[in-house]
């Protein structure tokens, strides 16, 4: 993510009534903005804390029923899946009226742009982890998708 997406992130949850912000990135990285809370009059500390950093640690979200109706597809010997890796809206192509970014038959390559999720107005290419033909595109284009939700299958090729 780029300090001016990030930048622009902080000062609409300032703008907000959001007291809390969380967004994951595509490779994994996690976002929390929190807005801290103020009160008027202060009290002063009564004794010298020393400060301790606060981690927080998340756990692995659990698939919805949503992204679960879809893994129920059985998969053949030597197919596996692309998951969406966020919530958002699926799109098949890079703008409205082009060509998608891959149909069943094709062969991607890892790296390759399969499809792109829309989060919070930003537009995140999902690409192929591994070498594979796609077999099955299990969600319709502009459809929204679920944290971990079955894409596609492909076959090793």
């Amino acid at each position: 993510m780029k300090l001016s997406e990030i930048r622009e992130l902080i000062n609409l949850v300032d703008k907000s009534g959001l007291a809390e912000f969380e967004y994951e990135c595509s490779d994994g990285d996690r976002l929390v903005l929190r807005k801290s809370v103020s009160s008027a009059a202060p009290e002063p500390p009564s004794a010298v804390e020393p400060v301790r950093p606060q981690v927080e640690v998340y756990p692995e979200p659990e698939p919805s029923p949503a992204a679960s109706a879809g893994q129920d597809e059985s998969l053949a010997a030597g197919e596996f899946v692309i998951t969406a890796p966020m919530v958002g809206t699926f799109y098949r192509a890079p703008a409205p009226g082009a060509e998608p970014f891959v149909e069943v038959g094709d062969v991607v390559e890892p790296g390759q742009t399969v499809c792109i999720v829309e989060a919070m107005k930003l537009m995140n290419e999902i690409e192929a982890e591994r070498r594979g033909k796609i077999v099955k595109i299990l969600v319709e284009n502009e459809d929204p998708v679920e944290y971990g939700q079955p894409l596609f299958i492909l076959k090793e090729v």
